[in-house]
């Protein structure tokens, strides 16, 4: 059977799966393959390994003759039409869990960058323009006694909380559903999304890109932030409305926000690049060894498991556990 790997991923998955007996071929350039390269490609995969910014679309899924699984080397799968996919009984995988602890602690790093301007510190400092302290030097805020807003309060969000409650921050949290374990971890409290925007010193966004979600936060709800607050984005850039952010930035109605991701990736909107009270990160959420190379062994576990005939390992579709 062959297994279609839509860019290069850590040797590791890629020996596992032709140990396992599979022919596996990889798009070998270091870019998201086109719409034309996955059509042929995938056509008679039995197997796909996607990337976050690989489009499978309808068109892309009816155009498969043997697939049944694609295995998304990602948590989030917005990417694919899992309607389609259903349709045609394949089996649609994420990579939940192995990416918590790296993207969590990239979300603090951020805050923290934001809250202390280490990148306008830096650049003052490379550029020649330090002169010596000062008593009002690029004066940050502090975490501590702060509120902490979490949206969503899924592996991700609460991780992040942990951490942000271990440097003194009071959490409030919006999400479907009640997370017992964080309130008593934490002593989070459950909060409707205006009152968390308006309570909110810190505000970092962990929900999954669905129609719910999409621009969940839109102009009008990012205007109930207060102008001290400081807003970090390691979701999917679509969540907010990114025009209307940079407008608030511009005019200092936030003290400042941190982005690894953004809503027409990976192009950026070249306002952003203008302003000194961001830090842009090129989409370094689960970036370290160790989630990456965990990311790409469940990936190729799931489609080893998938055509031997075993249940996937983390379908993103509640029937197929």
């Amino acid at each position: 059977m062959n297994v279609f790997i839509t860019r290069k991923i850590p040797q590791t998955a890629i020996d596992l799966l032709v140990n396992e007996g599979f022919d596996v071929s990889v798009y070998g350039k270091d870019n998201a393959a086109g719409k034309n390269i996955l059509m042929k490609q995938t056509k008679d995969a039995d197997g796909v390994i996607t990337l976050l910014n690989d489009r499978i679309d309808a068109e892309i899924i009816a155009n498969m003759t043997r697939c049944r699984v694609i295995a998304n080397y990602a948590v989030g799968y917005n990417n694919i039409d899992i309607e389609a996919a259903d349709k045609k009984k394949i089996i649609v995988t994420n990579t939940p869990d192995v990416l918590t602890e790296s993207t969590a602690d990239l979300a603090v790093t951020l805050l923290l960058a934001c809250s202390r301007r280490i990148l306008e510190g830096h650049s003052m400092v490379v550029n020649g323009k330090f002169n010596g302290w000062k008593p009002e030097l690029l004066l940050g805020v502090e975490l501590k006694n702060k509120y902490a807003g979490i949206i969503g309060a899924g592996r991700i969000g609460t991780a992040a909380a942990k951490r942000l409650k271990a440097f003194g921050c009071k959490i409030i949290y919006f999400s479907r559903k009640r997370n017992p374990s964080l309130e008593n971890e934490t002593g989070a409290k459950k909060v409707n999304l205006d009152t968390l925007l308006k309570k909110s010193d810190f505000v970092s966004i962990h929900v999954p890109l669905n129609s719910e979600t999409k621009f969940l936060l839109d102009k009008e709800k990012l205007s109930l932030l207060k102008p001290s607050a400081i807003i970090i984005n390691t979701a999917r850039g679509e969540i907010l409305d990114e025009t209307a952010l940079i407008q608030m930035l511009k005019e200092k109605k936030l003290f400042a926000a941190g982005f690894d991701v953004y809503t027409n990736e990976p192009e950026i909107n070249k306002k952003l690049l203008k302003l000194k009270n961001v830090v842009l990160l090129p989409h370094l959420g689960s970036a370290t060894v160790e989630a990456r190379g965990e990311m790409a062994l469940l990936a190729a576990k799931n489609v080893i498991n998938v055509l031997k005939g075993r249940k996937a390992l983390t379908p993103v579709l509640s029937k197929n556990r």
